[in-house]
């Protein structure tokens, strides 16, 4: 070991808005990404990872705390997270270790740590402030005051988000070449922007993939029959455009190319890893907070459960290449990704009643103590959105529920192994009623929709009421 406890190293990387699908390693033709295909003949490549909400913020503090954003109460991009939530990196110094933050985590309101002991660089997303947009029209805005054009602003050139990415990683490569790293165990997070919109590329990354871009895939008809649940998205983001084909396509261009320099910074962090003899000793985790529509379903960003919107990638490198070049079908989320990292660090959960974490350590399914779950959930409780929803997968199904006060639930099922384009939706039929049934129930057992729509009504209000009295239309 590089240090003297025996205890192993973290490197955990987590980009922003990446559909793992637009990757070398989980199967584009195209899109390279020379450093996650590394880590998937290293380590171990999850295949169906989920996020926990598709939202920056809450997705973010649902992974530092490992628990669902119901039982935080971190409804969306401008809700306060508490200091008194305790934290991976809170229990990772409590013994010994020293965790720092170098980038992004989108910690809003004063604690801009919550538990790590530096930021070492520039959290660009955290230091903003987010308007709050309400569900119930007359309580505040429910949309943007403009229409969202970011498919018309692509291209080439810089923005801060690429600065505060090269300040991230220039930071991360000098904490893990300071000598002091041999001292004691460490857990340095690092946090990318890219691939997050602006989709602005510096050369010559925008000009690997325009203009030979492939086109969203959306069958006829498809978007004049669109559920309920995205129909809402498109209406309260006005992301309707439209959009030019040209204006897609280099919008997909840039976020391609936008995947591949921050694959190549990925890789960086890993030489460095080697250069400075710490590799074999550290755990490297690399994650998104969630994924990106790019047009997929009339849709784009996140805010969703559909899997572009709801799917990160998730590969883990063991010390001593345990599992090397290992694929991991079965489903698996970030709040389990939670539970192993305290278990690696030796921190087992399972027997820990004060733990109180939502997620499950892998290590014991990967070394065939256990059966996998091979279940995950998810829940979406902020703007975008006029009502709690959630969603539940098990094996190749997926259920979205969509809470309704008066009368039968809004519901989408899909066979992901026969339809992974999530284009026909199965609820109430006759012939799946059985696994409806059983999914919905999955849903209900844990998650209180009418508690939930009070709850988050209630604290949009306050939230505006607290805004308005400081003169403010932000939080």
């Amino acid at each position: 070991m590089s240090n003297s406890t025996g205890k192993p190293n973290f490197l955990i990387i987590i980009t922003d808005q990446h559909d793992p699908l637009r990757s070398a390693t989980y199967g584009h033709p195209r899109i390279k990404t020379p450093s996650m295909d590394r880590l998937a003949s290293e380590g171990i490549t999850f295949r169906n990872a989920y996020c926990n909400t598709p939202l920056c913020a809450p997705g973010r503090f649902s992974f530092m705390t490992g628990r669902y954003v119901h039982h935080l109460g971190t409804w969306d991009n401008a809700t306060p997270q508490p200091s008194d939530a305790v934290t991976w990196a809170h229990r990772l110094r409590a013994i010994g270790y020293d965790a720092v933050l170098s980038g992004k985590m989108h910690f809003l309101g004063p604690d801009k740590l919550h538990g790590f002991r530096a930021q070492l660089a520039t959290d660009l997303h955290g230091n903003q402030r987010h308007p709050i947009f309400a569900w119930d029209e007359g309580d505040g805005p429910t949309c943007p005051p403009r229409p969202w054009q970011h498919p018309t602003e692509t291209g080439v050139g810089r923005t801060s988000s690429t600065d505060a990415d090269d300040q991230a990683e220039a930071a991360a490569l000098a904490y893990l070449q300071d000598p002091a790293r041999r001292g004691q165990p460490w857990a340095l997070c690092v946090g990318f922007i890219a691939p997050h919109d602006p989709w602005i590329v510096p050369e010559p990354y925008f000009s690997m993939y325009y203009p030979d871009v492939e086109m969203p895939n959306l069958p006829a008809g498809h978007l004049e029959n669109l559920p309920p649940a995205a129909k809402v998205l498109r209406e309260r983001h006005r992301m309707e455009g439209p959009f030019t084909e040209e204006q897609i396509r280099r919008t997909r261009a840039a976020y391609f190319g936008m995947v591949t320099r921050v694959d190549e910074q990925i890789g960086r962090l890993l030489t460095c890893l080697d250069e400075q003899g710490l590799a074999d000793d550290t755990v490297v985790i690399h994650t998104s907070d969630h994924g990106e529509m790019l047009g997929e379903h009339g849709l784009w960003r996140k805010s969703n459960f559909y899997d572009q919107s709801a799917r990160v990638p998730l590969q883990i490198r063991l010390p001593g290449r345990e599992h090397a070049g290992r694929r991991v079908e079965e489903n698996v989320s970030l709040v389990d990704v939670t539970a192993t990292i305290l278990d690696l660090a030796g921190l087992p959960t399972d027997t820990d009643p004060d733990a109180r974490l939502d997620g499950v350590s892998l290590r014991a399914s990967l070394d065939g103590e256990r059966p996998w779950s091979d279940e995950i959930f998810c829940e979406y409780l902020a703007h975008g959105n006029d009502r709690p929803r959630a969603m539940v997968r098990r094996s190749h199904w997926k259920l979205c529920y969509g809470y309704v006060q008066a009368g039968p639930p809004q519901l989408e099922l899909y066979d992901l192994e026969r339809d992974p384009g999530e284009f026909s939706n199965l609820a109430n039929q006759p012939e799946y009623r059985a696994i409806q049934t059983e999914l919905l129930g999955r849903v209900l057992a844990h998650w209180d929709p009418a508690e939930l729509n009070q709850a988050v009504k209630r604290s949009q209000r306050e939230r505006l009421l607290i805004a308005a009295a400081q003169g403010r239309e932000t939080f």
